[in-house]
């Protein structure tokens, strides 16, 4: 085992694993809080999912826009400093997002918010890219995701335990951690952005805005992005509207959702690595459309109970084994999202680096951003509409996300008999695999 975590460490650089130390840290911080913040706006305002829908549309609405700048800043400008500005501003912007007391009032603070702490997105992943070289990308943010999800072990756990006692206790130790990631970043971490050339150093920062053009005239990289919406608008819904579906639905509080998120975690500690080892001898649309197939099934699975049913039918359950027994079933439904989780997560982001040019890493990564930031602009709201309307089966949400899903399957089947074909989005060739094997 020492031997195996040795050859994992020696195959990646220095720079690459001080990256994954400063994120581990920065992510705590982060778990801790973002996935309770619906059941805290709900609590705290006294709204619905729907009001609450409204609130994480906003901030992703102008993330969505700051995304995009940080996209162009971070092209021209470079990764570090954006990085730093966006941790520096985090920290602030969370504790505001603590003291704040109104709706209206967190109604414009998340205009400010969402706008400022989602710019230094881009430069987070060009970075990344930046490091990696281009059979090395996929393997590297599964590292990345392992790590990501050790977070999700301590955050949520941690989260849960707080956020019975004190929710603003959660905003006060995010802004700390996120203080102290911008100096370990600031004193750790040198620019990694690739010497330009003599007409990108000429380039005007209006014309590297303008590149955007360039990237939304690629349709089959739009087409992917497109894809990726459809799927992503399904599996965000188990950070945000799941929470209250559970507690509302189902009397399951936030200790039983942090602890169903840290069974998430695990599973990608245990098995994220071995997976993209393995799947890197895969076509990689063809593992999106596997993956996205998991979530149509996991998605699914939130709207059945049939523990439930064979209760009321047979009148041999008491009311608390059947309760058990739904947390169970939704334990296995979160496994199999996970287990997609682990297929798509890193294909994607390798999928986005190899579509973009070198000196566009930037720009490609901020529209990248839309397979998530559309989602959660609109994902909540959508989902508050089915959960706050008392004429609808609040299992409706989880039986149109599985239909959803399905049609990203397709969506990932067709961009694989387009593209499967060019060298930048094949498999790994078999001949590898006995090295890598070798490793395991």
């Amino acid at each position: 085992m020492l031997t195996k975590i040795k050859n994992i460490y020696h195959e990646y650089s220095p720079k690459f694993w001080l990256v994954v130390g400063v994120s581990f840290i920065d992510g705590i911080g982060g778990k801790m809080l973002f996935p309770f913040f619906s059941l805290y706006i709900t609590w705290k305002f006294d709204v619905g999912m729907t009001q609450a829908g409204i609130v994480l549309g906003i901030f992703s609405a102008f993330g969505l826009l700051g995304n995009f700048i940080g996209g162009a800043l971070t092209d021209k400008l470079g990764r570090r400093k954006l990085i730093i500005f966006g941790l520096i501003f985090s920290a602030f912007s969370t504790l505001a997002l603590g003291l704040v007391d109104e709706l209206k009032a967190l109604y414009s603070l998340a205009v400010v918010v969402g706008l400022f702490s989602n710019i230094a997105g881009p430069a987070h992943q060009a970075m990344i890219a930046d490091i990696l070289p281009e059979k090395q990308r996929a393997e590297g943010f599964g590292v990345l995701r392992v790590v990501g999800n050790l977070t999700w072990i301590i955050g949520p756990s941690i989260g849960g335990f707080v956020a019975n006692r004190s929710y603003f206790a959660l905003f006060v130790t995010d802004a700390v951690v996120s203080s102290i990631v911008a100096i370990l970043f600031y004193f750790l971490i040198s620019e990694t952005k690739p010497e330009a050339s003599i007409d990108a150093k000429a380039e005007s920062m209006f014309q590297t805005f303008i590149g955007y053009f360039a990237v939304l005239k690629n349709f089959a990289f739009m087409a992917f992005i497109a894809t990726s919406i459809l799927m992503g608008m399904v599996y965000l819904q188990m950070y945000n509207s799941l929470s209250v579906y559970l507690r509302d639905h189902h009397s399951i509080g936030t200790q039983g959702y942090g602890f169903l998120m840290s069974t998430s975690a695990i599973t990608v500690i245990l098995l994220q690595f071995w997976t993209t080892r393995r799947i890197k001898f895969r076509p990689p649309f063809m593992m999106m459309a596997f993956g996205a197939f998991l979530y149509g099934i996991g998605f699914t699975m939130f709207g059945f109970d049939p523990l439930s049913v064979f209760s009321n039918t047979l009148q041999l359950f008491i009311w608390e084994v059947s309760l058990r027994g739904t947390y169970i079933w939704f334990m296995g439904a979160v496994f199999i999202i996970t287990i997609g989780e682990m297929l798509i997560m890193p294909v994607s982001q390798a999928l986005a680096a190899n579509f973009a040019p070198e000196d566009m890493r930037g720009r490609y990564m901020a529209i990248f951003s839309l397979a998530w930031a559309i989602p959660a602009t609109f994902g909540p709201w959508l989902a508050g509409q089915i959960l706050d309307n008392k004429s609808y089966n609040p299992n409706i949400l989880w039986y149109l996300g599985g239909i959803i899903c399905l049609v990203s399957v397709m969506g990932f089947c067709a961009l694989h008999l387009k593209l499967g074909g060019q060298k930048r989005f094949a498999a790994t060739p078999a001949s590898v695999q006995s090295g890598a094997e070798s490793l395991d």
